[in-house]
């Protein structure tokens, strides 16, 4: 008796592939890790990228195949076997982006702004929508503060983490900088159900690129969509300073395509906080520092903070719906 895989077979991830289309002259990556299997690539690229003997610059990024100790928001565990999903962390040091810019005389960036680190992972998000929408046909969109989700349904989660600078003797400047000071890094996960099946999923509220009908399952095609457009949005916001209202070379602010993306503003929305409190309301807005806007029944606005939500969760006529 044949048993049939836990999911569909997909092309394998292709390490020379990925590095031509990421790494000059193609794209703008600095570094590319294609690994077959790691406990979590945020936490393996975190510690790395705060090592001294270690070298990874900005717009480095780590691929895996498989992830057998992943982290989510809230400390959610995340195991993925090999071939299921799209796993990859991006480290990313808007400082040493500012620097190489600004030593271009027609360059006009300024120091990064400290609100900016918090935007980082919503130009993952944006990005990430982009490139299933362009790839699979997918109508991908995104959940405040960091999924993105299909009709409902999460397809994918966002993770972000903050690497301190480094610690360098006589100052911590950018080699061959003189006086620039180098800044803290953020190591921005994400990971993609691409090919999992109903029952390989953590219930009915996840899907996958192939449970969508996705036109195109290759991760080889798809991680470049992803992260070229994430390098793109990115070098363009370090030359707006980090600043989520000033508008980008399109002519439109990170907020402005960040509110453009967010399937949760217009909604009917629960917020669940800590020690049990709940806050209703319509999502409204982002704000400038990417919290989110609510106004409950009486009109009156609230701002929520990431960090100061456990769940949100939309609701209706129909009872609460939970896309978390």
């Amino acid at each position: 008796m044949t048993v049939a895989p836990p999911f569909p077979a997909q092309p394998a991830l292709k390490p020379s592939v990925l590095r031509a289309a990421l790494m000059h002259p193609a794209g703008t990556f600095a570094k590319v890790e294609v690994v077959g299997s790691t406990g979590s690539t945020n936490t393996v690229l975190a510690a790395s990228a705060a090592a001294p003997s270690q070298c990874w610059p900005d717009l480095s990024v780590l691929i895996a195949d498989a992830q057998d100790a992943g982290q989510g928001r809230m400390g959610r565990s995340w195991e993925v076997p090999a071939g299921a999903a799209m796993i990859s962390s991006v480290f990313l040091r808007p400082s040493e982006q500012a620097h190489h810019a600004g030593a271009n005389p027609t360059s006009t960036a300024t120091a990064f702004a400290a609100t900016g680190y918090g935007w980082l992972s919503v130009l993952a998000g944006m990005a990430l929508c982009h490139a299933v929408r362009s790839c699979t046909g997918v109508p991908a969109e995104l959940k405040w503060p960091n999924d993105v989700v299909v009709r409902g349904r999460k397809l994918a989660g966002i993770l972000a983490q903050v690497v301190a600078a480094p610690s360098v003797a006589g100052g911590s400047n950018i080699a061959g900088s003189g006086s620039a000071t180098v800044g803290p890094g953020v190591v921005v996960g994400v990971g993609v159900n691409v090919s999992a099946r109903a029952d390989e999923l953590p219930g009915d509220r996840a899907t996958s690129l192939l449970l969508e009908g996705a036109v195109e399952l290759d991760r080889n095609v798809l991680l470049p969509a992803y992260l070229l457009k994430f390098a793109d949005l990115y070098r363009e916001f370090v030359a707006v300073g980090g600043d989520a209202t000033r508008p980008l070379d399109g002519g439109s602010s990170v907020l402005e395509l960040a509110q453009l993306h967010m399937g949760t503003l217009g909604q009917e929305v629960r917020a669940e906080l800590p020690g049990g409190a709940m806050l209703y309301g319509t999502a409204t807005a982002l704000a400038d520092d990417g919290a989110l806007v609510l106004r409950d029944a009486t009109g009156a606005r609230h701002t929520v903070n990431a960090g100061d939500v456990i769940h949100l969760r939309r609701t209706g006529s129909g009872g609460t719906v939970n896309y978390a």
